[in-house]
């Protein structure tokens, strides 16, 4: 997949590499350090604005290029690099030779392949990544106290309520069936919610009416884009932490609101007053966090925070939309 040039990461590494290849072109250019301070100024005021229009228009156009294939992308790319170089050395930055002209256009397209190749080398390299990622997705999407609790659920209502315990075997199978999926692609927010209430239905069977939750999904954009299995763990965890350990009935909330372009998703469960184990707790945590930075890089934020007897998560991305 090509990057999304209208990620903050994406973004500032397009500019740290042309940085990073001006500075080279310096080094290359001058036959003493103790010229390259000049030659340094002379080249920030030749290459500084050509490379913020490039960074300028990679973020204007960014939705149309993710959609390119590679090589469409490294012609696509090279071509605005060349344009923008001739716009601005003819008309706002004129050059006083043509030899100065065509090592302008020559470093705007070895610039342009650099940073092709530099993105894709970076998604061959995230490769196995990705593959890891989904295996922590599927070790850490559900404990497997989970699943045998479902069963002794399942088990204690199948005499007196075998429509109950059919239903609950259902969305056991359907759970486990979506747990299954390829996890490498974003899905729809109503998908991830339906899934969270399928888990919900069988924690229902053993917690009954100690467990509560509530959610608060007037202004949630349904249709927008998550990493797959993500509310699921953070919903595991509040019941895990939150309410299991409590004898007295407890209450989750789950809020979530589209905050200009982002999706602000808030999880509050009590915090739980006995010492547990959190190696789980802390397993998915990092594992979402990872997955986080996967789908959109620096963008994208978990955190969490214990306040007046609340345990408190805070899952912030970028709003993308399922396209249609």
């Amino acid at each position: 997949m090509v990057p999304d040039f209208r990620n903050l990461g994406a973004l500032l590494r397009v500019l740290a590499l042309g940085h990073a290849l001006l500075l080279a072109t310096v080094l290359i250019r001058t036959p003493t350090l103790h010229d390259s301070p000049q030659m340094l100024i002379y080249m920030i005021g030749r290459i500084e604005l050509p490379l913020l229009l490039f960074a300028i228009t990679l973020y204007v156009f960014g939705d149309w290029l993710h959609h390119l294939s590679w090589r469409d992308l490294t012609l696509t790319v090279a071509s605005i690099a060349l344009g923008l170089t001739i716009v601005c050395q003819t008309w706002i930055l004129p050059s006083t030779s043509s030899d100065g002209y065509l090592r302008g256009m020559l470093w705007a397209l070895v610039c342009s392949l650099v940073t092709v190749a530099y993105f894709r080398w970076r998604q061959i390299a995230q490769m196995p990544a990705l593959g890891e990622a989904r295996i922590l997705a599927l070790t850490a999407r559900i404990r497997p106290h989970f699943f045998f609790n479902s069963i002794n659920g399942v088990l204690g209502v199948i005499r007196s309520d075998p429509k109950r315990a059919e239903q609950s075997l259902e969305a056991m199978a359907e759970l486990f069936r979506e747990l299954m999926r390829d996890s490498r692609e974003l899905v729809p927010l109503c998908d991830e919610i339906e899934l969270c209430n399928r888990y919900l239905e069988l924690e229902r069977l053993r917690l009954g009416d100690r467990l509560s939750v509530k959610w608060e999904l007037k202004h949630a954009p349904l249709n927008a884009l998550v990493p797959p299995f993500m509310l699921q763990p953070l919903l595991e965890n509040a019941v895990y932490h939150g309410i299991e350990p409590n004898p007295e009935p407890g209450h989750i909330l789950l809020r979530i609101v589209r905050r200009g372009s982002m999706l602000d998703m808030r999880i509050s469960n009590p915090a739980c007053k006995e010492e547990r184990k959190s190696a789980g707790n802390k397993m998915a945590m990092n594992n979402i966090r990872e997955r986080l930075a996967l789908f959109f890089d620096l963008e994208a934020t978990l955190t969490t925070e214990e306040t007046e007897g609340e345990f408190r998560v805070r899952v912030r991305l970028p709003l993308r939309r399922e396209e249609k």
